[in-house]
């Protein structure tokens, strides 16, 4: 059973990557997956309405599911949640859809300790709740609830929004969140059709079929004509219609006659149908989706898939090439390749914990092969990122944490490899599982392909310069990672023998030798980039600053280890302050909202990286701990030496 579980354990790992991998299915009659596929140009590009509405929800509530404790799911997708929030937003405004955290915000829309507290009947559920394992208050709340309070949020966010941004509080901060949140909500509900309107169609039609004279009759009117009133208040109702949803949404769902990604060419729903006075013919997109809008409320599932199929083959004439890569991006959001990578690396790492402890040999390789499934996964999604993007691997924060976790998790399979002693595999999945929890957090912001800024939108500097330097990043978080393995295995553990004590060594020098070189490289690159941007090598902004800290503290550790003034546990300490460098130049310098290199967050992981730091510094300190007390601290477990053995070699430590 033994010599086979590495073999079993792959080939599960490889039937759950398979089954994320099946086309999405629709939970009923209605097409839900193929509404998610139709185009729709935001942000200055060409995405599905599927990715509309999962970016939308990451946005609003920092997941994709939208259900509540007591009730379950509300939905079965977020692309369902979506067909309600513009087809019916009578119901969808009930959805607990926006999260609110803040404690003087709750008050602000009513809400009490009291209130808020979640009343299981489960006694089960009671109890989880008491542990922790389930909510004990609500903390997302409807549209329904929120709108007697919308003058009330949208007063304080205009004095929030006089504020200096590094100056606000908590509750402003969260105030204009929410505000924001509110606006992408009435962006979609007018995206495709006007809310409140339960006929859409029907008006429509009626519209088309009194337009003529309706214009004629406003046109009488103008000239001091005798005129049909009823007509031009009908024209007229229809009109400010069609202006409220031009001027309340921004997703440019009416492609052009011919194929472009021209912003100028999409419209809106609104001005599409405006339109509409001076063509004298209904948009047939606009038909469409008000025809969609009809079937979803009437549960009419065979006219909405005809719909559906109709449009779409409309569109396949025009805009082949663009509807390849929305299918594509749809399928991709589905298999969520990064959520199953995640999940590998987090038993990957318990795999190789408990090859220490008990069968070094096949649960090492069984941790291994687990690490190479989930990197070929992470592989094929940043691939695919690339390709729908157009762009190199590295573009914003989100795709750098990808990078950073790729390409470190990579130098761990090659140390794997090398030393075949299972560190490598835990490290990988350490650093893996949490640069995608880091991608997972800096997605909360909305769509991730976004559009290059200006000064950025040079694929040979991004391939360049960006990807260099962030290897760079992966190599120094990577040997920070191992030496903390390292002061772990060491300090609290009888397995840090000579030999792993020394391979860890040497995995660690040769990792910090990769990123003083990719630093440096980039670092330069970097320069040549800046002086063909800005006219200037070099301006001291703080992202330069942090830059050339990696480059000078990497060089350091070399000189400090090739001269003899630091040993095994000297360079391990300062391969953790590495990770402190690197993650200030990473994450600390967007921060400060400064500098010409300030196009991330500003304050959003200030907490998170707080902490961050005072752990290694922490770390930092219990590698101090006197030799004779790292052994005291031990604790025996199966593999370990005999006590002598490691007395008798003080240099392993």
């Amino acid at each position: 059973m033994k010599k086979i579980l590495p073999i079993v354990v792959l080939v599960a790992a490889l039937l759950y990557v398979a089954r994320t991998l099946l086309p999405p299915s629709n939970p009923g009659a209605f097409d839900i997956a193929g509404f998610g596929r139709l185009p729709v140009l935001a942000n200055g590009r060409i995405k599905p309405l599927d990715t509309v509405a999962r970016s939308s929800l990451l946005q609003l509530q920092a997941r994709q599911r939208v259900s509540s404790p007591n009730e379950g799911q509300h939905v079965s997708s977020p692309t369902e949640w979506l067909l309600d929030v513009t087809f019916r937003s009578e119901k969808a405004d009930t959805y607990p859809t926006f999260t609110i955290d803040s404690p003087e915000l709750l008050a602000l829309i009513g809400k009490t300790e009291e209130s808020l507290k979640i009343n299981y009947t489960s006694t089960a559920k009671k109890t989880l709740a008491v542990v922790g394992f389930l909510p004990g208050s609500h903390r997302r709340f409807s549209f329904t609830e929120l709108k007697p309070h919308l003058q009330a949020i949208q007063d304080q966010a205009r004095l929030a929004n006089q504020a200096e941004a590094a100056t606000r509080s908590v509750f402003q901060r969260a105030v204009l969140q929410l505000y924001s949140n509110l606006i992408q909500y009435e962006r979609l509900r007018h995206a495709l059709v006007m809310p409140g309107r339960p006929d859409f169609l029907g008006d429509l039609l009626k519209f088309q079929e009194k337009l003529t004279e309706g214009v004629a009759a406003v046109r009488a009117r103008q000239a001091g004509q005798p005129n049909d009133e009823a007509a031009v208040n009908a024209m007229t109702a229809m009109g400010e219609n069609f202006v409220v949803m031009s001027e309340r949404t921004n997703y440019l769902v009416i492609p052009p006659e011919r194929s472009s990604t021209d912003p100028t060419a999409w419209r809106t729903a609104g001005a599409a149908l405006l339109e509409t006075f001076r063509t004298g013919q209904v948009d047939s997109s606009a038909l469409a989706y008000s025809g969609l809008a009809h079937a979803w409320r009437n549960q009419q599932p065979q006219q909405f898939n005809k719909v559906v199929e109709l449009f779409r083959a409309d569109l396949a004439k025009r805009f082949a090439k663009e509807l390849k890569k929305s299918d594509a991006e749809a399928r991709f959001n589905a298999a969520q390749p990064f959520y199953t990578s995640m999940s590998i690396y987090a038993v990957a790492f318990f795999f190789g914990i408990f090859s220490w402890l008990k069968w070094p040999d096949v649960l090492g390789r069984s941790a291994f092969w687990l690490v190479a499934v989930a990197w070929v996964i992470a592989t094929a999604g940043i691939a695919t990122r690339m390709w729908l993007e157009g762009r190199p691997p590295v573009t914003n924060l989100y795709s750098s944490a990808l990078f950073v976790g790729w390409l470190a998790v990579g130098l761990c399979l090659v140390l794997e490899v090398i030393y075949k002693n299972g560190v490598p595999s835990v490290a990988a999945g350490v650093v893996g599982f949490a640069t995608l929890q880091i991608a997972h957090h800096l997605s909360l912001s909305g769509d991730t392909l976004e559009m290059m800024r200006a000064v950025l939108d040079s694929n040979f500097w991004l391939a360049t310069h960006v990807v260099v330097v962030t290897a760079g990043y992966s190599a120094t978080f990577l040997a920070g990672f191992l030496a903390l393995i390292y002061i772990f295995r060491g300090v609290f553990t009888r397995s840090l023998d000579k030999v792993t004590a020394d391979s860890l060594t040497r995995m660690t020098y040769g990792i910090i030798c990769f990123a003083t070189l990719a630093s440096f490289v980039g670092t330069v690159l970097g320069g040549i980039w800046a002086d063909q941007s800005w006219g200037r090598f070099w301006g001291w902004d703080p992202k330069e600053n942090g830059a050339l800290l990696i480059v000078m503290w990497n060089a350091l550790i070399l000189h400090a280890r090739w001269g003899g003034m630091v040993g095994q546990r000297g360079l391990m300490s300062m391969a953790v302050f590495g990770n402190v460098v690197t993650s200030w130049s990473w994450f600390g310098t967007n921060m400060l909202g400064v500098g010409l290199h300030s196009y991330g967050f500003t304050d959003a992981a200030f907490w998170s990286l707080s902490a961050f730091v005072l752990s290694q510094v922490v770390i930092i300190a219990i590698a101090q701990v006197p030799l004779a007390r790292w052994r005291s601290f031990r604790r025996p477990v199966h593999v370990a030496p005999p006590p002598q053995e490691i007395a008798s070699s003080p240099s392993a430590l």
